[in-house]
């Protein structure tokens, strides 16, 4: 048998300080009120001790949690096959760690997980939620609302008919697929087909409205919806080729899509990018490097966009005073760039 070691207690800190015991409490908590001399001093002692505070106490003294939950509107299996969301978590991890605050992964796929993350919401576990690949119609905002939690959501919402007063991060997702247009134009290609993703998510909206912004005058038989994942890449190329067999070019709504596409390419004989170019979007290394040719694809920073969201909520949750949600703006949207590689 091993015996437990007691832990200490914040009387022993204060005696090892040579101070009240309500000093020590309001230099661990984070207090104002302690001269800098006294704070050393019980940092010295916590140090010493290895003390480690009482979570439950603390949070009753604080109203904090120091944990957030991450809520991923998509189901396990895709969450984990896919690297845009490993990307968008570091991103996410990195800026909670580094403010000492805990990462609660929560998924939904269908009703009953909805319940149980709503009631998980409501019972007072976490300090604030960051949203992301949210679908319309997701019955998520309207459940964090009810709990009241401060929260910033990845990727432009649609879930408030495009009123304000919503914080989200998101890239520029149609400036975007309009320079992946154009570098397909200025190929001299012009029977361009695009590979949306699914439909139901702006992200994808908006890649397709930067398709037609430049593309005016589109065929219509020239876009099939996806759904961002390889296998639905191969289902869309080969609805094509059905289609339009004498296309030249591709635009696919993500990089796993455009992987898809080559794919059923190569096997139709056609040569990339001799007789069809194509282009994805995220730049997600190594795979955009890895294919075969090389994929040209629009960079969008995933992992800055997780950090900048945990960024903005913890900003929040400060309470930073020069604005109606901690000074954070309604929606930051970060850049794009084309990469330009061997396919296109």
């Amino acid at each position: 048998m091993t015996e437990t070691v007691p832990r200490p207690t914040l009387e022993e800190v204060a005696a090892r300080a040579g101070v009240s015991r309500a000093t020590v409490s309001r230099v661990v908590n984070g207090s104002d009120g302690v001269r800098e001399p006294l704070a050393e001093r019980v940092r010295q002692a916590v140090e010493e001790l290895g003390y480690v505070p009482n979570q439950a106490a603390r949070s009753l003294v604080t109203r904090r949690h120091d944990a957030i939950a991450v809520i991923v509107a998509e189901p396990e299996t895709r969450v984990f096959a896919d690297p845009f969301f490993a990307r968008q978590l570091r991103g996410i991890s990195k800026e909670l760690t580094a403010h000492d605050n805990q990462l609660v992964l929560l998924l939904t796929e269908d009703r009953d997980d909805h319940v149980r993350v709503g009631r998980y919401l409501a019972g007072g576990h976490v300090d604030g939620a960051l949203v992301f690949s949210l679908h319309i119609d997701d019955p998520l905002p309207e459940l964090i609302q009810r709990a009241g939690l401060p929260t910033v959501f990845g990727g432009r919402p649609d879930f408030n008919g495009g009123r304000g007063g919503v914080s989200y991060v998101d890239s520029d997702n149609r400036g975007g697929a309009r320079d992946a247009v154009r570098h397909l134009i200025g190929l001299g290609r012009s029977r361009i087909a695009h590979i949306t993703g699914a439909l139901d998510q702006t992200s994808a909206v908006d890649r397709l409205d930067g398709y037609r912004d430049v593309m005016t005058d589109v065929d219509p038989r020239l876009v099939e919806e996806g759904d961002f994942t390889p296998a639905s890449g191969e289902r869309a190329m080969r609805e094509l080729l059905g289609r339009r067999p004498d296309l030249d070019a591709v635009f696919a709504g993500n990089d796993l899509m455009a992987v898809g596409a080559l794919r059923v390419l190569r096997e139709h004989g056609r040569r990339v990018p001799d007789d069809v170019a194509v282009v994805g979007f995220d730049d997600m290394l190594p795979i955009a490097e890895q294919t075969e040719p090389p994929l040209t694809t629009v960079r969008q920073d995933i992992e800055e966009m997780g950090r900048l969201m945990a960024r903005l909520l913890l900003r929040d949750l400060a309470g930073a005073p020069d604005g109606n949600t901690g000074g954070n703006p309604a929606g930051v949207i970060l850049p794009t760039t084309l990469i330009p590689r061997a396919s296109a």
